[in-house]
């Protein structure tokens, strides 16, 4: 039976988010495409258990992680069940609902049935009777924002949820989210934007300000950059890597020679901070504290502590930051 580490909160920082009462992690584990059945049971609760020995208490999940989808949560909940039921009131989980789940039109996006339906299933999932974060995973074009936030308030109120967030939506739509649910009772809790020194879009669309003017937590997804940023490039596109395979979500054609030469120089601004690149990369987006928390992915528990190890040094010069953006942006 495994049984927590005594001084699992002792390096760990957390992190208020928002207004609310509920600490995170700076650095979150994400359960996305790495506990699906091609990964041994035994790797994944390793993984697991070494996250909450290093104080990670916060674990992200969505109705779709796995793969094949709701292979993840299922995952989590055989873990749940096996080492972490005496623990369950020190965990954050958090999951989601938006993309594609089941055929038929009530499959995805953001109509009260598919989210309350999805929610049920991802609990059953589980094993739980709530989870800590119930997420919108994408606005719906389609669905009025007052029915999508109207679902995640009834979440709340059936005691499924104990707060709500959304994911990839704008400043402008973050606003409209928060004003609703806000009329509701429920406040917005959080955000989770795709954020990291390669992609911008949550500075440069303004939505960082926004949470700050709401008083909204965040948490990044891909602060690695989909892998760029965790040094495996450095030398061009090794064999066994994301970008070699036949990834959605990066090809080979990502890695170009004028990116790797970025690489390159962030990864010796890293060595002068005595980070790896992947730990600079998750410090920078953990600076001046506008990100409440940081989600990091892993395939081993090695891997796990390498991320961790970032929180070591968070801090960085007007002059360290000015170099990064000069060699991201030049």
């Amino acid at each position: 039976m495994y049984t927590a580490h005594p001084d699992r909160y002792a390096e760990m920082p957390y992190r208020r988010t928002g207004r609310s009462g509920l600490k995170l992690p700076a650095l979150s584990l994400g359960l996305w495409h790495n506990f699906g059945p091609d990964r041994p049971v035994e790797t994944r609760r390793a993984i697991l258990r070494r996250a909450f020995d290093l104080g990670v208490t916060h674990f992200d999940l969505a109705n779709n992680y796995g793969p094949p989808p709701g292979s993840a949560e299922s995952a989590l909940g055989e873990a749940l069940k096996a080492d972490f039921a005496p623990y369950r009131d020190e965990l954050v989980i958090s999951t989601k609902a938006g993309y594609l789940m089941w055929p038929g039109p009530y499959g995805e996006w953001g109509s009260r049935k598919y989210l309350l339906s999805s929610l049920d299933q991802s609990l059953s999932r589980m094993g739980l009777e709530y989870v800590d974060v119930f997420y919108s995973h994408r606005p719906d074009p389609k669905t009025p924002l007052e029915e999508t936030m109207g679902a995640l308030h009834t979440a709340v109120q059936r005691g499924k949820a104990l707060y709500v967030g959304v994911s990839n939506y704008s400043a402008e739509q973050t606003r409209e989210a928060a004003r609703i649910l806000s009329e509701l009772g429920t406040p917005l809790l959080i955000h989770q934007p795709r954020y990291s020194m390669l992609d911008r879009r949550p500075e440069t669309g303004g939505l960082l300000d926004a949470l700050d003017e709401l008083q909204v937590g965040s948490i990044a997804y891909s602060p690695l950059e989909q892998g760029l940023l965790t040094g495996r490039y450095l030398n061009g596109i090794p064999e066994d890597s994301r970008a070699a395979s036949d990834s959605p979500f990066l090809n080979s054609d990502a890695v170009t020679e004028e990116l790797v030469v970025k690489l390159r120089a962030l990864n010796e601004i890293a060595g002068s901070r005595g980070q790896s690149l992947a730990q600079l990369a998750l410090a920078w987006v953990l600076r001046q504290g506008r990100v409440t928390s940081a989600l990091v992915g892993a395939s081993s528990p090695r891997q796990l502590e390498d991320s961790v190890a970032a929180i070591g040094n968070l801090d960085f010069g007007a002059d360290e930051l000015a170099r990064i953006d000069k060699i991201v942006q030049g």
